[in-house]
């Protein structure tokens, strides 16, 4: 019984342990994987450095973002931070916007 009551407060620090730090980040990292498996062409994503892009094309591996007009960088998968989906008629009135607002003409002040 004496080896066990040495053990004893061992055996609670790994407990405590497990339930504080180890689980958290397991299911944590499972999230991820599962968010980083969902992800598909269209969706607008946030990388860990902070980039924002819209996938344009995916692999196993590899994604590439469109971040402006015509411009295309690729990043691993697993570089992605956060995704957000948006709906096709969605993206069309941000885009009809955009134009809009670059079409409009400039308000001159007179002093």
């Amino acid at each position: 019984m004496q080896g066990l009551g040495g053990l004893l407060p061992i055996i609670i620090m790994f407990v405590i342990f497990y339930f504080l730090l180890i689980r958290p980040q397991q299911k944590r990292n499972k999230e991820r994987n599962a968010m980083l498996a969902a992800i598909k062409k269209g969706d607008r994503v946030v990388t860990i450095g902070g980039m924002h892009g819209t996938i344009q094309d995916i692999t196993d591996d590899t994604l590439i973002l469109k971040v402006s007009h015509n411009v295309h960088m690729t990043f691993d998968r697993g570089a992605v931070n956060s995704v957000s989906v948006v709906s096709p008629t969605k993206e069309v009135e941000e885009t009809k916007n955009s134009k809009e607002e670059l079409a409009a003409p400039a308000e001159e002040t007179k002093s």
